[in-house]
């Protein structure tokens, strides 16, 4: 994330509240409708961590959006886990149905660090984010907890990239297949090793197919997220949003846990 700031010319390191995008879950359209429809996802924050310490003035305004769109999926990502059971709403109790909560494990020490934080924390939902995999991980004794729903991998990017071994990541799939867990390859990064040969693979659209034609990605049991309107009533299915796939989402390795295409017409389909 440095690295793609610094190509904007930003500091990477700062730490400020967005302005036109922090409330747009709660946009609506000329005929009053939101913006982002029932049963979509959004990913929060993804560029820095929900759980920063330097934004716990704004994270209250944060859970009230949340709160207030219980129709809508909303993906949270930390290497923080030890800083959020005492920052949660309280009316939290033992979670929200519609927040599904991340920790980020790049290595086996990370992984040991985080996820026994994250098996005690109340939450509905729970995954784990493996990027930049960077060296090999087991998480088999922490998925016969049953708790966990989704483990994403992804290889690392840019700059100095470290290699991602084709081996890590079969060794996580074959843990997550064991246990009916969804594994998702997002990518393979700008390294991969396979065979002991190093490709080097440009772009992360690439990645992502490459990822696709492993064949490494897995969907395990459902994710039932129980959303319901503002009234606290069930949605019915007909009602929720239908993610639209285009061809070149047919072979993208994230395509297990995307929120589909938003058809903006930038990749020519």
């Amino acid at each position: 994330m440095y690295y793609l700031d610094g190509l904007r010319d930003k500091d990477g390191s700062e730490i400020y509240r967005t302005k036109a995008g922090f409330r747009y879950p709660l946009s609506r359209d000329r005929q009053g409708n939101y913006k982002v429809k029932s049963g979509e996802m959004i990913r929060v924050c993804m560029t820095s961590d929900f759980f920063l310490d330097a934004a716990d003035a704004w994270r209250p305004e944060a859970w009230d959006i949340i709160r207030r769109r219980p129709d809508v999926k909303f993906f949270l990502l930390t290497k923080r886990p030890q800083r959020v059971r005492e920052h949660l709403p309280q009316d939290w109790g033992d979670g929200w149905e519609n927040v599904m909560f991340n920790v980020s494990c790049e290595n086996q020490r990370r992984a040991d660090e985080r996820i026994p934080i994250l098996l005690e924390l109340p939450f509905k939902h729970k995954g784990i984010m493996c990027a930049p995999y960077i060296g090999p991980v087991s998480i088999e004794k922490y998925l016969k907890e049953n708790q966990i729903e989704q483990v994403l991998c992804d290889g690392e990017n840019y700059g100095g990239a470290r290699p991602c071994h084709y081996e890590w990541v079969k060794a996580l799939r074959d843990e997550c297949v064991k246990h009916n867990v969804t594994f998702v390859f997002c990518g393979t990064g700008r390294r991969f090793v396979k065979d002991g040969r190093v490709y080097k693979i440009e772009g992360n659209g690439l990645q992502s197919q490459q990822a696709f034609r492993s064949g490494l990605g897995f969907r395990g049991k459902p994710i039932e997220f129980r959303l319901t309107d503002e009234w606290g009533y069930p949605i019915n299915e007909d009602r929720l949003y239908k993610p639209y796939f285009g061809e070149r989402c047919q072979t993208c390795g994230m395509k297990l846990s995307c929120n589909g295409c938003s058809r903006c017409g930038k990749c020519g389909t």
